[in-house]
């Protein structure tokens, strides 16, 4: 397994990111529509590849995730891209709602300058079960330079979950949901991950 930036890929691996991340999500994505093959194609050119990572095998994408800042968007979403793809109405809603949730995530914290935000793990549905995300994560938190790392997930996602927590995110924060018999989400919960650096302190020798 290698994990490498998407924008360091020696090609065009955006289709790839856009199936795995529409497989990912199509239980939110599929009230946009159902037709899987389109959302592959709208959804294809809104990552921002230098905050993206990917975990490759055989030279296939197996898992991705991204890791922003305050300042640095991990999408951004075109209009002309939803219309094309979905048509004029749908496209219309479908960007303005994830815009706002995806591009604009408002976050209910504040996001410090030392803070990364994870956001999008996915796994290909090729590679589940084998600790592709796992290691995915651990790279990204042991190449960057963020004190602390945040995520958001859904409570009925207890395999993400157990994920996190085996990685040593810890809950802090929950937030209620409107209309959780349909979306069949409770509770979006907020775990944290504060990364430990050890200082050494070596008293002279007299």
């Amino acid at each position: 397994m290698n994990i490498i930036r998407a924008s360091e890929a020696e090609r065009n691996i955006r289709n790839e990111m856009s199936t795995i991340f529409v497989d990912g999500f199509y239980q939110w994505l599929k009230y946009f529509s159902k037709d899987k093959a389109k959302l592959y194609k709208t959804f294809a050119h809104m990552f921002n590849i230098e905050v993206f990572y990917t975990a490759v095998v055989d030279d296939n994408i197996a898992a991705i995730a991204a890791c922003s800042t305050k300042n640095i968007p991990s999408v951004r979403l075109k209009y002309s891209e939803f219309r094309k793809h979905l048509g004029l109405f749908m496209g219309s809603i479908a960007y303005v709602i994830l815009k706002k949730e995806f591009e604009k995530k408002p976050y209910p914290f504040q996001i410090s300058e030392n803070m990364g935000a994870i956001e999008f793990v996915a796994t290909s549905v090729n590679y589940r079960g084998h600790g592709v995300a796992t290691e995915l994560l651990k790279s990204i938190m042991d190449s960057t330079s963020y004190h602390e790392y945040v995520l958001e997930v859904a409570d009925t996602n207890t395999n993400a979950i157990n994920l996190y927590e085996k990685l040593d995110f810890a809950e802090f924060m929950s937030i209620p949901q409107k209309h959780s018999e349909k979306s069949g989400v409770n509770n979006l919960v907020y775990m944290k991950n504060e990364k430990m650096k050890e200082v050494e302190s070596r008293e002279p020798i007299l």
